[in-house]
């Protein structure tokens, strides 16, 4: 599973996550425009195949109108440390999984 991280959370998560997670990008190493727009983040998760990382609950309701994928890892833990949201995402790891292999899940809440 390959995750994009959205600017709304931390550059040094790739960093934190790598070991867990092999293929983890930021946002803001895409070549995507800075700030990239909401549906520019999707489209480019889409084409590359990556789960959106998000705290940011305009996600959801892209999933919504658009469907999946890409597919969504929503954080509902409101401000947490780079190393909380490392931990959180890192234990949440084997729902994150359950997801990725869902034919009928695009969306995962963490809390």
């Amino acid at each position: 599973m390959k995750l994009l991280l959205d600017a709304n959370l931390s550059w040094r998560l790739v960093k934190r996550l790598s070991a867990d997670f092999p293929q983890v990008e930021h946002v803001t190493r895409t070549g995507l425009a800075i700030p990239a727009s909401d549906r520019e983040i999707w489209k480019w998760a889409k084409n590359n195949e990556f789960y959106i990382v998000t705290n940011d609950e305009d996600f959801g309701n892209l999933l919504l109108l658009r469907g999946f994928p890409p597919k969504i890892i929503l954080i509902r833990r409101g401000n947490q440390t780079t190393e909380q949201v490392a931990n959180l995402l890192i234990s949440s790891r084997r729902s994150i999984e359950a997801m990725g292999e869902s034919e009928h899940q695009g969306l995962i809440e963490i809390f």
